[in-house]
C-alpha cells in the first residue's frame, strides 16, 4: 500500500469514527506532515483522494473540511474505452502550438521542458570544454553506435543501483529520448501496424505514429492510477497490435504513475501477447519522495521492452542526449540510427561521461526535485486560489505538469488562442489525443518560479476562463 493511500484510509476511518465531525477543519498540509512524518505532496494526494471521494472538501485560502456525509465513491473516469485512429493528422497543430511558445516575453505554460534556470549551466559547460579539448582523434569512431562506451557503463551503473541489470552493451546512445523511441519504434514495426498509447498520451508519439504511417489504438488512462489495464487487454484481443508506447512513471500530460503490481501486471499482459513495450521514462528522476520508482523494465524477463530515457528533463536540454536500453534489438537499433543521424555528438557524449562520473548529478538531482515540489505545490495553491471551482485540477507527486479539466463545453484550443494574445502560452488538450475526448483539457508547466508575472498570468487565465463561462 502505498503511503498516501495509508493517510487516506487512515482520515476515512477517523471520519467513520466521527473523531471529525461534518465541518471540522482538518490539520493543515504543512501541521499533517508533522503529525503523520510524510512528505509534504504525500499528504496533499491523500487530501485530493479524499476530496474526489467525497470526504473532504477545500475551502480557498482557508483548508480542508469534513464533508456532508455521502456515500463511498471513486474518481469518475471516461466511459471510453478504446479509440482506433486509423490515419494520424496532428503534426500540423503541434507544430503551430510549438512555434507559438517562441514569442518574446511569453509566460510559458506550455512549454515541455523544466525552467532552464535549474540547469546546473555552468558545471556542464566545464565538462563540454574540458572534453572538447582532451577528445582524441579517435572519438568520432569510438562514438558511433551503440555510442561511447564509459557513457553507456556510467548508465548501466544507474540502472544497477535500481537493481536493474542492464549490460552496456544493451544500451545505444542517441540523440535525446525522442531519437531512442523514433529507433525503438522503427524496429519492431511497419506501416500500417498498430500500436498502443495512452489517451491522452505525449504529443511526440503521435507525430512519431504519423510520420510511420502506423495505426493507433489510444487506450484509457486515468489521472491518478494510469493506463487502464482490462482495457489494454481488450485492445490486444480485439487488434494484431505489434507494440506499445507507454509512460508508466509521471506520464505526459496526466503526471500519473503506475504501481508497481500495475507494471508487473503490464509487463505480464504484454509477454501473454508478445507485444513489445517502447518506454518512455524521461521523467522518473524527477520524484517528490521515497526513491526512483523502478520502470516497468525491471520486470520484464522476456527482453521485451526498450527503456527509453534522456539527460533534457533533468540536466540540460540542449545537449540532445538519450539512450534505449534496448535487449536484444540493440543492434537492430543501432543499424538504424547510422543510417539517420549517423550517432549522437561526440563531444557532447563525452562531455556527459565526465559530469557523470563526478558527484555533481546527484546533488544537482536533489535540490532539482526539491524546487520542482516546492514550485508545483506553490502553482497549484495559486491555481486552486484563482480558477472558477468548476475546474478540476489534477494533481500528481512528481515531475512538474498539471493537468486542467474545464467544463466539457469549453474548448481549451479556444483558451489558448485567446491566452496566447495577452503573451500567455498553455498546452491545450488537443495536442494529445487522436480525438476530441481532451478538448475542453489543457496542461500546465509547473517548474517555473511564482513570481509577479507568473500570477499575473494565472489571473488572467482564471478571467478568461470565467469569461467563457459567462458567454
Amino acid at each position: 500500500m502505498a503511503k498516501y493511500d495509508k493517510l487516506v484510509e487512515q482520515i476515512r476511518n477517523q471520519i467513520q469514527n466521527e473523531i471529525w465531525g461534518v465541518g471540522d477543519k482538518l490539520p493543515s498540509l504543512r501541521k499533517q506532515t508533522e503529525i503523520s512524518d510524510m512528505s509534504l505532496m504525500t499528504v496533499l494526494h491523500a487530501y485530493q483522494v479524499l476530496e474526489s471521494q467525497g470526504w473532504i472538501v477545500s475551502h480557498a485560502r482557508s483548508g480542508y473540511f469534513v464533508a456532508p456525509k455521502i456515500p463511498y465513491s471513486s474518481p469518475k473516469n471516461s466511459d471510453v474505452t478504446i479509440q482506433t485512429a486509423e490515419a494520424i493528422d496532428i503534426n500540423d497543430f503541434i507544430f503551430d502550438v510549438l512555434q507559438a511558445s517562441r514569442t518574446p516575453r511569453i509566460v510559458d505554460f506550455g512549454s515541455v521542458y523544466p525552467d532552464p534556470k535549474l540547469y546546473p549551466r555552468h558545471q556542464v559547460n566545464k565538462s563540454l570544454m574540458n572534453a572538447a579539448s582532451t577528445m582524441p582523434t579517435s572519438s568520432a569512431l569510438d562514438n558511433l553506435p551503440p555510442g561511447n562506451k564509459d557513457l553507456r557503463q556510467l548508465i548501466a551503473k544507474r540502472y544497477a543501483a535500481q537493481g536493474i541489470n542492464v549490460h552496456p552493451e544493451e544500451i545505444v546512445i542517441t540523440a535525446g529520448a525522442l531519437e531512442a523511441l523514433n529507433l525503438s519504434l522503427q524496429a519492431v514495426t511497419q506501416a500500417g501496424d498498430w500500436v498502443v498509447v495512452e489517451s491522452p498520451t505525449f504529443y511526440g508519439a503521435l507525430q512519431s505514429l504519423q510520420r510511420l504511417n502506423l495505426r493507433a489504438l489510444s487506450v484509457r488512462t486515468h489521472p491518478r492510477d494510469g493506463i487502464d489495464l482490462d482495457s489494454l487487454e481488450k485492445a490486444l484481443q480485439s487488434h494484431p497490435v505489434k507494440a506499445c508506447w507507454l509512460m508508466v512513471n509521471h506520464q505526459n500530460p496526466l503526471g500519473c504513475t503506475l504501481s508497481s503490481e500495475k507494471k508487473k501486471r503490464l509487463i505480464e499482459l504484454l509477454a501473454e501477447y508478445k507485444v513489445y513495450l517502447i518506454e518512455d521514462d524521461v521523467y522518473s528522476e524527477l520524484y517528490y519522495s521515497g526513491k526512483n520508482p523502478l520502470p516497468a523494465k525491471a520486470f520484464d524477463q522476456q527482453g521485451m521492452t526498450m527503456h527509453c530515457s534522456s539527460f533534457s528533463k533533468t540536466l540540460v536540454a540542449g545537449f540532445r542526449i538519450g539512450w534505449v536500453a534496448a535487449g536484444k534489438m540493440a543492434l537492430p537499433i543501432q543499424k538504424l540510427q547510422l543510417m539517420s543521424t549517423l550517432s549522437a555528438s561526440a563531444p557532447i557524449q563525452l562531455a556527459m561521461a565526465k559530469y557523470l562520473s563526478t558527484r555533481n548529478y546527484e546533488n544537482h538531482l536533489r535540490q532539482l526535485r526539491r524546487k520542482l515540489e516546492q514550485r508545483k505545490f506553490a502553482t497549484w495553491q495559486m491555481l486552486r486560489s484563482y480558477f472558477p471551482s468548476s475546474v478540476n485540477i489534477n494533481y500528481s507527486e512528481g515531475g512538474y505538469f498539471l493537468w486542467i479539466e474545464l467544463p466539457e463545453h469549453l474548448d481549451a484550443t479556444d483558451l489558448y488562442q485567446r491566452a496566447l494574445k495577452d503573451n500567455i502560452s498553455i498546452a491545450p488538450g488537443k495536442m494529445f489525443s487522436v480525438s476530441k475526448q481532451f478538448n475542453h483539457c489543457f496542461r500546465i508547466n509547473s517548474s517555473f518560479e511564482c513570481s509577479a508575472s507568473e500570477e499575473k498570468a494565472i489571473k488572467r487565465l482564471a478571467e478568461l476562463i470565467q469569461n467563457m463561462l459567462d458567454e
